[in-house]
């Protein structure tokens, strides 16, 4: 091998390596940011259940209400 392919072979090692570090950070940035979207949306969904029981409640709370004040009028008619 010349000199010059022997420095052209190191230079694109070189920019190959840069390359992949470069890369490297990249992919380390989006699972970081993925891993924090996972978080929220996890949390979220969490709340989203929550929400839900206490929605469910208030309809059972409400269809019991109905039920008794039903009750109640046809005690009185009776």
């Amino acid at each position: 091998m010349t000199t010059s392919t022997i420095v052209s072979l190191r230079l694109g090692a070189a920019a190959a390596a840069a390359t992949l570090l470069l890369a490297g950070c990249g992919l380390a940035e989006t699972a970081a940011v993925a891993a924090t979207e996972a978080e929220t949306a996890a949390q979220q969904v969490k709340e989203g259940k929550k929400l839900e029981e206490k929605v469910q409640q208030d309809i059972d709370a409400a269809n019991q209400a109905a039920a008794d004040v039903r009750a109640k009028a046809e005690a009185e008619n009776q």
